[in-house]
């Protein structure tokens, strides 16, 4: 296996990470995260992504680089991390008793080639009061979460069903990325053909 760098400085990711591979390096990298004006909202996840294993591929020509971002998505509204407790109450009031779709964007680069993929997981919220939306709050851990909430933490509590890839929503599509990850190794392994005049 080509030597691995996950462009993402998240604890979570990178645990997730170890149970595709233990041989990878961490090279959080700095982007701005602006969507193109009219992209469709599905996309988002996968040009977020792509972003930053791009400008990582640049100093890591020689490596695979694996770039992910995710990204909530309720009522046409993309829910990043929150501003603060008054946007993380909004989130949450707007996610209480509803499923939104959570989108994981993966980029795959080596040199030039590259490959990008996303996962969709469907999530059911039980319908919270206002009392459980603040104890949730009380805890601390919606503030650095895309739609306010973890579901690997205390967030499972609020969570009713879900329907497709649970690591997806924790931020890395585990199983997705290892089956992806072993074709594009194969695609870079191919020789290049050279033709040469007679």
């Amino acid at each position: 296996m080509n030597g691995i760098i996950l462009a993402s400085g998240s604890p979570r990711r990178q645990e997730l990470l170890k149970l595709v591979t233990e041989e990878f390096e961490i090279c959080p990298i700095g982007v701005e995260e602006v969507l193109p004006e009219g992209m469709p909202l599905e996309m988002s996840a996968a040009y977020l992504a792509d972003l930053k294993a791009s400008a990582c591929a640049k100093l890591f020509p020689d490596k695979i680089v694996i770039g992910c971002d995710t990204v909530v998505i309720a009522e046409e509204e993309i829910m990043g991390k929150p501003k603060d407790k008054e946007d993380a109450f909004r989130m949450l009031r707007k996610l209480s008793g509803e499923v939104h779709s959570v989108l994981t964007g993966v980029s795959l680069y080596y040199g030039t080639q590259t490959t990008v993929f996303t996962t969709e997981t469907k999530v059911e919220f039980y319908t919270l009061s206002d009392e459980e939306i603040e104890a949730y709050l009380e805890t601390g851990e919606p503030f650095d979460k895309a739609g306010a909430y973890g579901i690997q933490g205390k967030g499972a509590l609020l969570v009713r069903a879900i329907e497709g890839d649970y690591f997806n929503v924790v931020g890395l599509p585990v199983a997705a990325l290892s089956r992806n990850l072993k074709q594009f190794e194969t695609l870079i392994r191919k020789p290049k053909i050279t033709f040469r005049p007679k």
